[in-house]
């Protein structure tokens, strides 16, 4: 994996980006580059994880399996994102999945070399702890989301949430996992979320066409978002 200037994982990590150009070219090269192919696990339940995972190419799912074997989604990882902070400031082994969803790239800092860095960066703890910050927050409110708002008040949220695009004063938005994952993001059946979903196109909120979704009433659509279980 090449770690030009600009090129390496380490120039898409928010982690990294208050280190000048120099300083990432100097962490890039304590980086161990890591292919997995889709559907391959990263790590599972109880690995010694030894290092911070970040990935530079592709995406990676974070999942629990329950012990009847329901699989439950809790987040999607994008280039630039990262994982296995957790290991290295507490020593704990993880709890979850971590699996490729697509051919993916990880560039890997075992975790002795990035406490040097921490030492030497320490601007790199401070966002470290800002990332973990945000994804508790994310946490938190998909916690009230699934416990205050019922199947059809998340699935509007989770369409209204989703990066838009106009067409033809219309807003398009793109399903980016398949439909089982989201339904496990968002607590619920694929059979459900398939009815809540022709529901929504009965009620004249939306259009499917295939993995794109055209929101044809966004006003309706935000309402029923807004809607909890009574």
């Amino acid at each position: 994996m090449s770690h030009r200037p600009g090129t390496s994982c380490v120039a898409i990590v928010p982690l990294f980006k208050g280190l000048s150009p120099e300083e990432q070219d100097e962490v890039a090269t304590h980086a161990r580059p890591i292919r997995r192919r889709r559907g391959e696990a990263i790590h599972r339940p109880g690995d010694d994880v030894s290092h911070l995972l970040v990935v530079h190419k592709g995406r990676v799912k974070i999942s629990h399996l329950a012990p009847n074997g329901h699989e439950q989604l809790l987040r999607v990882l994008e280039p630039g994102d990262f994982i296995g902070e957790t290991a290295f400031v507490t020593g704990s082994r993880p709890d979850d999945w971590a699996t490729a969803l697509s051919d993916v790239e990880l560039c890997s800092f075992d975790h002795s070399d990035l406490g040097g860095l921490v030492t030497q960066y320490p601007d790199i703890a401070v966002r470290m702890l800002h990332a973990v910050t945000s994804r508790l927050d994310a946490a938190e409110r998909l916690i009230a989301d699934l416990t205050s708002a019922d199947v059809e008040a998340r699935l509007a949220g989770y369409l209204m949430g989703l990066p838009a695009n106009h067409e033809d004063g219309r807003l398009v938005v793109r399903l980016p996992l398949a439909k089982k994952d989201i339904a496990s993001l968002l607590g619920t059946t694929p059979e459900t979320l398939s009815r809540k979903l022709a529901a929504f196109t009965d009620a004249g909120l939306i259009t499917v066409r295939g993995s794109d979704v055209v929101i044809t009433d966004p006003a309706g659509l935000e309402s029923t978002a807004e809607a909890a279980v009574s």
